[in-house]
């Protein structure tokens, strides 16, 4: 399993919400590049990024920052935020990005996902951010509608290879993550699968990585001190 330590950026600042609520941000660093490097120093492959503003507003006011991440340590960058025409998609993957995420796009945009997939292929990852068994969008400020199975199947016939799920009520409460949900995801798709919010504990990482789940993401745990990096890259493997 791919641990995947992240970084959500807001005004080029290393940050942290709970349960998505952008009225309660914690600011962790003014330079997301050095927290990028002690990823890297930590043994990080890869590092999973999020543009808040984007995520919200549909724009990318902090690609230079991505971009200088990207270029600057030999992480695998992941990003996801905002990115919702062929245009912003390219922008990143030119600027050194290896995937990007999309999320708002993949419910409101389907012309728009299906370009993407044609063109970029598995470079394309799906986010799929669950409040109350449904999807959100906007920055999870508001509800789809739409059932979170019934959303991944449809993914999965469109072809997406990997989708990044976030428990919206357990990211950054650290509470522990939703096993459940990633157990009968893993269980009714054959999609590469990263688990997202709330994993706060070493117990949380070695279960999913039992459900043999592609990937998991750690935010506020490794922020606080509560799970050490090096410790938890290797029990992920």
């Amino acid at each position: 399993m791919i641990l995947f330590p992240a970084i959500d950026l807001y005004n080029g600042c290393a940050v942290r919400l709970l349960k998505g609520d952008y009225q309660q941000m914690t600011v962790y660093s003014d330079h997301p590049l050095d927290v990028a490097r002690d990823f890297e120093a930590c043994g990080a492959e890869w590092i999973h990024m999020v543009d808040l503003e984007g995520a919200k507003d549909g724009t990318a006011p902090n690609m230079a920052t991505v971009a200088e991440i990207a270029r600057s340590t030999a992480l695998k960058v992941e990003i996801g935020g905002g990115i919702r025409s062929m245009e912003v998609a390219q922008q990143y993957l030119d600027c050194g990005v290896a995937r990007i995420v999309l999320g708002t796009a993949a419910v409101k945009d389907r012309a728009f996902l299906c370009r993407a997939i044609e063109a970029f292929g598995e470079r394309v990852a799906v986010g799929v951010d669950v409040k109350d068994g449904s999807v959100a969008i906007h920055g999870w400020t508001e509800s789809s509608g739409i059932d979170c199975f019934d959303f991944c199947r449809d993914m999965a016939e469109l072809g997406v290879h990997t989708i990044i799920c976030t428990d919206i009520s357990r990211d950054g409460a650290m509470a522990g993550t939703n096993r459940e949900l990633y157990r009968q995801l893993s269980q009714r798709f054959s999609l590469q699968i990263t688990a997202s919010g709330g994993v706060s504990s070493m117990d949380d990482i070695v279960a999913l990585r039992k459900l043999e789940l592609y990937g998991a993401i750690i935010g506020k745990a490794y922020y606080t001190g509560a799970i050490s990096l090096r410790d938890a890259l290797e029990a992920a493997k």
